[in-house]
């Protein structure tokens, strides 16, 4: 009777002990892993969405950013031209003309607002604005004094969420105080805004304006240089700004009480001059200010270490791995997957805590609770206290490591490579005496 193993037995043995099929499997294992991982990023993707939603619905029912254009200048002037059918036709263009001096001062009044899980901030900014027009000068342009249409000039304020304007806006022009009505003629400029005719002629020499204005808005408030030189000073109770645009403030005081910043900006640090004609240029891209926003980052953080999934279930399959290898107990495919959804959770656990509490107490909780689970879990197959201890000590060590990485900004990439380097290092260390060829017949030998 022949009492030697039969092909399939023999497939058999050499399925369950080869090292190849062993890291075949586990890399399968990952990327069958990779799709709740995936899901896991989808979901946090949608719950920082949702924010933003709120955001955008509690912003449309107070006022959304608000940017101040203030103040143009501009004056009609007629043009004339022959059409095809030989008529001379008479068309009105728009000079427009810049402040020589803009100061602008104002408050922030910070509000927030809670829907659900999320906190807005809006905000009402009480602003007080002077300025003066030096010299309405055309003779570079070579129109006739007889088409320019004085009695036509108007002042207009760019405001960007008209929903925001909390009181009747009175401009003081010299010693005539004036009424600014909704609508601009002309959309050369401006394309949102106040405006009002002025008393100005080709005498005028000094044109004095002010004027005060409370708005509403929520997220960045944002000012447009239009003076030879801009001067803007603000002060809120707000601890937490983000300057932003094209000039940062040239003094500012951040503390727990507030801020203050003031901003001084040259006609010369911005791409138009201080008149022209028609849409000959654009002033949006020179506008500057502050933003409100709420400072939550632990979607950012959640995505940042979700990135990471991927390394978490190789390095602990790793583990397990070796543990087979140097200590010849047996893990099953399951065992992995199980251990493997077991990280993957831990990720929806921190979206989930990070949104009622801070995120360093949410990453903290989460990697307990994960941790704790898959040491039990390995507890119940490695069969030994010293080998849980030591993957519950790895694990430590994982998860402390990520969170180092995502306390950091500049030198991120720099730890996260020389832990990759580390890591490989000490694998290359213990797999050093490794017969990996005579690993099948030790094991079909024991």
């Amino acid at each position: 009777m022949n009492d030697s193993p039969g092909f399939f037995e023999r497939l058999n043995n050499w399925i369950r002990n080869s090292v190849m099929v062993k890291l075949i499997s586990m890399a399968i294992l990952i990327l069958l892993l990779l799709i709740p991982a995936n899901m896991v990023e989808s979901l946090i993707r949608e719950r920082e969405y949702r924010r933003l939603d709120v955001i955008n619905e509690i912003s449309g029912t107070w006022g959304n950013d608000q940017t101040l254009t203030s103040a143009v200048l501009t004056v009609p002037y007629e043009i004339y031209f022959t059409n095809d059918k030989k008529e001379v036709v008479t068309q009105t263009s728009y000079a427009h003309f810049l402040p020589e001096n803009l100061q602008i001062k104002g408050e922030i009044s910070p509000e927030k607002r809670y829907r659900s899980l999320y906190e807005v901030v809006v905000y009402v900014a009480s602003l007080n604005v002077e300025g003066n027009f030096k010299n309405i000068d055309f003779s570079e342009w070579n129109i006739r004094p007889e088409d320019i249409l004085w009695d036509k000039a108007y002042l207009s304020i760019g405001i960007t969420d008209m929903r925001g304007i909390q009181e009747k806006i009175l401009l003081q022009w010299n010693d005539t105080t004036l009424s600014l009505n909704p609508g601009i003629e002309s959309n050369d400029v401006i394309e949102s805004g106040v405006s009002v005719k002025v008393p100005v002629n080709a005498a005028s020499t000094n044109l004095d304006f002010s004027y005060s204005l409370t708005l509403n808005g929520s997220k960045t408030l944002s000012f447009i240089p239009l003076g030879e030189e801009t001067n803007v000073s603000l002060i809120s109770t707000w601890s937490d700004p983000s300057f932003m645009g094209a000039f940062i403030p040239d003094e500012k005081t951040i503390n727990e009480s507030g801020f203050t910043a003031d901003w001084n900006v040259l006609h010369l640090n911005r791409n138009y001059p201080q008149k022209w004609r028609g849409e000959s240029f654009r002033i949006n891209p020179s506008s500057f200010g502050v933003n409100l926003l709420v400072p939550v980052d632990h979607y950012q953080k959640s995505t940042r270490s979700a990135k990471y999934a991927v390394m978490f279930i190789a390095l602990t399959f790793l583990i397990f791995f070796f543990v087979e290898i140097l200590n010849r107990k047996r893990i099953h495919p399951i065992q992995y997957i199980l251990v493997g959804l077991a990280l993957c959770i831990f990720y929806t656990i921190l979206v989930a805590l990070s949104e009622h509490i801070s995120f360093n107490m949410a990453y903290i909780a989460s990697a307990i609770a994960v941790i704790a689970l898959i040491s039990l879990y390995a507890s119940s197959f490695f069969k030994s206290t010293k080998l849980t201890l030591l993957c519950t000590l790895v694990l430590v060590i994982l998860y402390g490591f990520l969170f180092t990485l995502l306390q950091l900004q500049d030198y991120a990439l720099l730890l996260g490579s020389f832990g990759l380097f580390v890591t490989l290092a000490i694998v290359m260390y213990l797999s050093r005496n490794i017969n990996w060829y005579d690993f099948i017949n030790k094991s079909d030998k024991e």
